[in-house]
């Protein structure tokens, strides 16, 4: 054959990134996650200024914070079959700029004025399609992070990916409750829109595939022989994954209102208390994956911050219950560290899901893991209203921990040495 011809054809582009990009990869994950999450997340945050602002009662705004969870639930799965047949980068651009054009037709068509309020099943819809199409990020930003990592990195660089979860959701807390109270939700949409358009821009300049012979290698060697779906052991871990969100979703969707109704805080300390939450979060999970790494412990740590979490919530419900005999500040602080105990493990869980499902399946594993995840992110906001109408907050908390105690079993035993 003559060489002359293969002279100028170009290479092709994964193999002109080498290992060092992968951090880049991981940035562009993070930033993917964080800019969702500042919807997903952030948006619970300004729920007294949506009850007020939209004329909604309590059940009226559990459906609408939970409408986008069941968006969430509805796509994340066929989201995760296309990542696996399409690829990380398509998919994920695909679902980032769509969801920024949602926000901007939300924030033009779906905002409360002096002369109109929009009707509550626009603003439901309105939350749903935003969901539907935000759930491209889970699964193709966690694929790429497990293609572009190795085990013994991954538990680190998943938990930094889910770190993006809570930072996102501390960006929400710390400028979407202003942004509501001073320039009204179209300001809110508007800026929320801007993020994800910014997080596709860094997914078209960085996300790329590996090197084709680590890719191959990786493949080769972690390949499931079926599909995850068809694996009992996936399908625990996942099911796990989704019901110890349960409790934590309790605290990112109702933990401002509970803070403004019961703990009489206003919108400082409101903000405040939720970006606490959200920073910890943050600090957790990062030590937790470096720490599972080191060790090799993902499977003894998950079950672990199951009963942590537990405990964590049995303390804020007698706070509440005894509220008479502790002082506001020491129940605010009880729910911090709720919401930071109930968040720590989730980089480890994935990375554990990931690692099971195998690099080359990874996008369908997470996206039943994240299906299960975001069934709660609808039904824990719808139910939370009915349950605190028929009780009080100390039993909302009471039983937020006990749906935490049933996961335990759900992990799976450490493998004995």
């Amino acid at each position: 054959m003559d060489t002359q011809y293969l002279v100028n054809v170009p290479a092709p582009a994964s193999a002109r990134f080498g290992a060092e990009h992968r951090w880049k990869v991981l940035a562009v994950g993070v930033a993917a996650n964080a800019s969702f999450s500042a919807a997903a997340t952030g948006l619970p945050t300004t729920a007294v200024w949506m009850r007020s602002g939209y004329h909604l009662g309590n059940a009226e705004l559990g459906l609408v914070l939970g409408s986008m969870g069941f968006g969430l639930a509805l796509s994340e799965l066929p989201w995760g079959f296309a990542t696996d047949r399409f690829g990380d980068r398509p998919v994920l651009m695909t679902g980032l700029l769509s969801t920024a054009l949602a926000l901007v037709a939300m924030s033009l068509f779906v905002v409360p004025s002096l002369t109109s309020i929009p009707g509550l099943w626009l603003l439901v819809a309105g939350m749903c399609l935003v969901g539907l199409l935000g759930g491209s990020v889970n699964g193709s930003s966690g694929r790429a992070v497990m293609s572009w990592f190795k085990e013994g990195e991954r538990g680190l660089a998943m938990s930094i990916r889910q770190t993006a979860v809570p930072l996102g959701g501390g960006l929400g807390a710390s400028m979407l409750p202003s942004l509501a109270s001073s320039h009204g939700f179209a300001s809110v949409y508007g800026t929320l829109a801007a993020l994800c358009a910014i997080s596709a821009a860094f997914a078209w300049r960085w996300l790329h595939e590996p090197p084709q012979a680590g890719a191959v290698t990786s493949q080769a060697v972690e390949r499931p022989t079926r599909s995850p779906l068809a694996d009992l052991q996936i399908w625990r871990v996942a099911l796990g994954i989704g019901v110890l969100c349960m409790p934590q979703f309790a605290v990112l969707a109702f933990a401002s209102i509970f803070l403004h109704d019961f703990g009489h805080l206003g919108t400082a300390g409101i903000s405040v208390a939720m970006a606490t939450v959200q920073v910890g979060a943050m600090i957790m999970r990062v030590w937790s994956g470096r720490h599972t790494d080191r060790r090799g412990n993902r499977r003894g740590y998950m079950r672990g911050s199951t009963l942590v979490a537990v405990l964590s919530f049995m303390v804020l419900a007698a706070g509440v219950a005894f509220e008479r005999h502790a002082s506001i500040a020491l129940v605010v602080a009880a729910l911090v560290i709720a919401g930071v105990c109930v968040s720590a493990w989730h980089g480890v869980a994935y990375a554990e899901l990931a690692t099971l499902a195998g690099p080359a399946r990874a996008g369908t594993a997470l996206g039943l893991a994240n299906t299960i995840v975001y069934v709660g992110l609808f039904l824990v906001p719808v139910a939370i209203p009915h349950l605190l109408a028929a009780s009080s907050w100390s039993i909302v908390w009471l039983v937020a921990g006990a749906i935490a105690l049933t996961v335990y079993p759900l992990f799976p035993k450490p493998v004995q040495a």
